[in-house]
């Protein structure tokens, strides 16, 4: 029992970044109303759905074009770090056709998709699970501090971002 009390509480304080940084976010209307163009947006996706990213990831991309309409040449990466992101394995690719083809997409148009290597690494996988066009990184909550750190404004989709 205390084991088992132990790994909870462990896995609850991993995922205090993730609460912290979800309840920061900005609007995507907040941004656009900006008179001058941010450093760069990162969108933070945890939907804890296994197919979250099939309705989160369309989504983003929506976000995206009215960000680069407003400000042409923006920085944007996605970062997914919830059930969602091990429909991007690539035992998955066909079964998941859809978001490997849109993760694809948003690569060649310059966005990066970060998934959280630790969540992964709780569920057995390991970098070698992912395809190239995703990268792993150490961890999602982690990620999205850096790209913070360089000023970005954050954008969350979870849950209640569903259309």
């Amino acid at each position: 029992m205390k084991k088992i009390s132990g790994l909870f509480l462990f896995q609850l304080i991993l995922l205090l970044p993730l609460v912290s940084c979800a309840s920061s976010g900005t609007s995507i209307d907040r941004i656009l109303a900006e008179k001058n163009a941010p450093p760069g947006v990162v969108i933070e996706i945890v939907t804890g759905d296994r197919d979250g990213l099939a309705w989160a990831l369309p989504l983003a991309r929506d976000y995206i074009k009215s960000l680069r309409k407003r400000f042409p040449g923006l920085t944007v990466a996605i970062v997914t770090h919830g059930r969602e992101q091990f429909a991007l394995q690539k035992t998955k690719n066909k079964s998941k056709k859809k978001i490997h083809s849109l993760t694809q997409t948003l690569k060649k148009e310059d966005v990066p998709v970060h998934l959280c290597g630790t969540f992964a690494g709780w569920e057995g996988l390991s970098d070698e699970d992912f395809p190239a066009y995703v990268d792993v990184a150490a961890a999602g909550p982690a990620q999205i501090n850096d790209y913070l750190a360089l000023d970005y404004k954050l954008i969350v989709i979870n849950s209640r971002s569903k259309p």
